[in-house]
C-alpha cells in the first residue's frame, strides 16, 4: 500500500497541479488552478486543529511543504480530506468521480475482514479504474507514456495478493516498519549484528509462548504496566470506560440537573417530580474527559465545557454515539418499534451521578452509579451522491442536546472545513466499531 500513498497519489496530484514531468493536460481538462490548489492545501493544514491526534499526525500545507508529507499523511489526506476538499473543484466531474472510486476501493482493501465477493469487486474495480486512468491521463499518446508507471500496473495485483496472503493490514509496510523498530534494540554486537537479531527474535518468541502457555502475561511483561491516572474514577457499573480530570468542584446548576432528571425519568418511566426529589440525595459531579478502556487503543474524549485547552491542542470533543429511536415516533397510536441509529455531536458535559443508598422512586435497591454524556447533536445534510457512499458526512448545523448513558458513546470523530463554509464529519472507526442492538430473545449465532 505504500506504493499507492508514495507514488500513485503523488502522481495524481502532480497531474492535477500541472507539475508532472513537464506534461500539460493534453486533450484532458483535469488541471486545477494555482489558487484552487493553494486553498485546498491551506484547508488541509488547518484541518489538524479540529481533527483529533488519534487520527494521525498533522498534515502540513501540501502545496508548500510537500517533501515532508509522509505515507501516513498521504493516506489520511486521500481517505478523509481529499474527497471533501476536491468536491466541485474539477472543471469536469468525471475526474472527481474517478478519484472517489479509487478511495472507495482503497477503503475496501483496508477492511479488517474481506469476503471473496469484495475481493472480486476490488479486482474488477481496479481494472476499470486503470482503464479510465489511461483514457483520462495517458490518452493513448506515446508522448505521455510516463503517466503510466509500474506502480499504476501494481494496482492490478492487489486483489490476487489479498486472495493469497489475506487483508493488507497483515503484511503492509506500517506494522513491518514498527516491528523493525522494535527489534532494533536487540542488536548488541557490531561484529555480529545478524546473530544478535536472530537471538533476540528467538528469545522473544519463546517468552511469548511461555506467557500464552502458562497465562503469565503480566508477570513476564517486559514493559511498564499502564498506571492509573491520578484523580481518575472507575466504577464497576461501567467497566468499559474511566473518567479523567479535570473535575468540577461545584455541583451542576439547576438547568443541568433538570436535563439529568429528564434522562432518569425517561429511563425508569418515573414522574419528573419524583426524580428531581431523588436527585437531592445523590452525589452529582461533572468531569472533563472520558476514556474508553475496552481496547488498547481506547479513545479519550473531552468535554468542551470543562478544562483549559492549550493553543496548539487538537479538538477531541466530537463523538459518534448510538441511540434507539422509535420508527413510528410521529404516530403516537402505533406500537413503538425501536431501531439503532448512529448520530454525531459535540460532547458538552460528562456527569457522574451516584446514589449512595437505595432509591425506591427509581426502583434502585443498592448504591448505584450513572455516567451520562450531554451531547449537542450534529444535524447532517442528506448524503451527497458525489461522495460515493464514503463514511463522510456534511454538517449542516448543530441541533438539540441529547443526554445519554456514556456506554452509548462509541468513538471519537473529527471534523474539518472545506474551501467554503461547509463542514464535514469523518469517522475512522469503521463498521467493526458499530454497536449492535440485541433484542430480548435473540440467540447467538452458532
Amino acid at each position: 500500500m505504500h506504493l499507492i500513498w508514495e507514488n500513485d497519489i503523488k502522481n495524481l496530484i502532480l497531474l492535477w497541479t500541472g507539475d508532472f514531468k513537464g506534461l500539460d493536460e493534453g486533450e484532458g481538462e483535469y488541471e486545477l488552478s494555482k489558487a484552487v490548489w493553494e486553498a485546498i492545501a491551506s484547508r488541509t493544514s488547518a484541518a489538524a486543529d479540529t481533527v483529533p491526534s488519534a487520527y494521525g499526525s498533522r498534515v502540513p500545507n501540501i502545496a508548500k511543504d510537500r517533501p515532508n508529507v509522509s505515507a501516513e499523511m498521504w493516506a489520511f489526506w486521500t481517505l478523509y480530506l481529499g474527497p471533501v476538499l476536491l468536491r466541485h473543484k474539477f472543471r469536469k466531474a468525471k475526474y472527481y468521480r474517478h478519484f472517489i472510486e479509487l478511495v472507495r476501493l482503497l477503503n475496501i482493501c483496508l477492511q479488517f475482514e474481506i469476503t471473496d465477493k469484495e475481493i472480486e469487486e476490488i479486482r474488477t474495480g481496479f481494472i476499470r479504474w486503470v482503464e479510465k486512468y489511461e483514457k483520462m491521463y495517458y490518452q493513448f499518446d506515446p508522448q505521455r507514456l510516463s503517466t503510466c508507471p509500474l506502480t499504476l500496473h501494481a494496482l492490478l495485483h492487489i486483489a490476487p495478493g489479498i486472495s493469497f496472503a489475506g487483508p493488507v493490514w497483515c503484511y503492509w509496510a506500517f506494522p513491518m516498519e514498527r516491528y523493525c523498530g522494535s527489534i532494533q534494540p536487540g542488536i548488541r554486537s557490531r561484529r555480529f549484528p545478524w546473530a544478535s537479531l536472530d537471538r533476540y527474535v528467538l528469545e522473544n518468541a519463546q517468552l511469548t509462548q511461555i506467557k500464552a502457555l502458562y497465562n503469565v502475561f503480566d508477570e513476564l511483561s517486559l514493559t511498564q504496566p499502564r498506571t492509573e491516572v491520578p484523580g481518575s474514577l472507575s466504577d464497576p457499573f461501567y467497566p468499559s470506560c474511566i473518567l479523567l480530570p479535570p473535575k468540577s468542584s461545584a455541583r451542576p446548576g439547576k438547568n443541568q440537573l433538570k436535563t439529568i432528571a429528564a434522562t432518569l425519568s425517561t429511563r425508569y418511566d418515573t414522574p419528573m417530580r419524583d426524580v428531581t426529589s431523588a436527585l437531592k440525595n445523590a452525589d452529582v459531579e461533572e468531569w472533563g474527559k472520558v476514556r474508553r478502556i475496552d481496547s488498547d487503543a481506547g479513545d479519550t474524549m473531552w468535554s468542551c465545557s470543562l478544562g483549559v485547552k492549550a493553543d496548539d491542542s487538537r479538538d477531541a470533543t466530537h463523538v459518534r454515539y448510538e441511540m434507539l429511536v422509535d420508527k413510528y415516533v410521529r404516530f403516537p397510536r402505533r406500537e413503538p418499534e425501536f431501531e439503532l441509529q448512529t448520530f454525531y455531536g459535540q460532547l458538552t458535559h460528562i456527569y457522574c451521578v451516584h446514589f449512595p443508598a437505595a432509591c425506591p422512586a427509581l426502583g434502585i435497591n443498592v448504591p448505584t452509579t450513572f455516567i451520562f454524556a450531554a451531547i449537542r447533536s450534529c444535524v447532517l445534510e442528506q448524503d451527497d451522491p458525489d461522495l460515493g457512499g464514503l463514511d463522510i458526512h456534511l454538517l449542516s448545523r448543530y441541533g438539540g442536546l441529547d443526554v445519554i448513558d456514556i456506554t452509548s458513546v462509541q468513538a471519537l470523530v473529527g471534523r474539518f472545513q472545506d474551501t467554503g463554509d461547509n463542514w464535514a464529519v469523518i469517522d475512522r472507526s469503521g463498521v467493526l466499531a458499530r454497536a449492535e442492538w440485541k433484542r430480548d430473545g435473540d440467540e447467538d449465532d452458532g
